[in-house]
């Protein structure tokens, strides 16, 4: 029961961590464990990724909505604007559009995280970005990205098993 647990809290802090830091492997982490704790529930590894996944992504969320501003010490220090290239300026030009449609239609942002959440196609990263920038609710956001990380990690933790019941029959 306690390894149990402990499995678990280990998996929700991968999770989040990999929710905060891109560059740490969710997926590559449940393979692992699943490969190595077969006795582990798909069914809770997936809750316990979830979990940690939307907790993390809650700080881009809460930043790129406005509500959470970084401390002082992370912040760049401001630096005098130079003349923008024509490449810069077009690209500015494009951000602003995007943030413009964002603003205005907020509700497309629901279809478009809940495919990235399930698919990771946009990266999820990306969309819970623009799901601030469009001022989607809270739980909305969250509820959306539960479900959505629920099921895509708990297909993957129940993959192994899928695919040795599948090649041994």
């Amino acid at each position: 029961m306690w390894a149990l647990l402990g499995w678990l809290g280990l998996t929700f802090g991968v999770a989040f961590g990999s929710a905060i830091i891109p560059l740490i492997s969710i997926e590559v982490f449940v393979i692992g464990l699943v490969t190595q704790q077969p006795h582990i529930s798909w069914w809770w590894i997936g809750l316990a990724v979830a979990v940690g996944q939307v907790l993390g992504k809650m700080f881009y969320f809460l930043a790129a909505r406005g509500d959470w501003h970084l401390p002082a010490w992370l912040k760049r220090e401001e630096k005098r604007a130079k003349p923008l290239t024509p490449f810069r300026a077009r690209w500015k030009t494009r951000l602003e559009r995007v943030r413009d449609r964002c603003h205005r239609h907020p509700h497309w942002m629901f279809g478009t995280h809940a495919v990235s959440s399930v698919v990771g196609v946009p990266p999820f990263m990306f969309t819970t970005v623009l799901a601030g920038l469009a001022g989607m609710s809270s739980w909305l956001f969250i509820t959306t990205g539960m479900i959505g990380r629920f099921a895509r990690f708990s297909v993957l933790a129940a993959s192994p098993a899928l695919m040795t019941g599948w090649l041994l029959h």
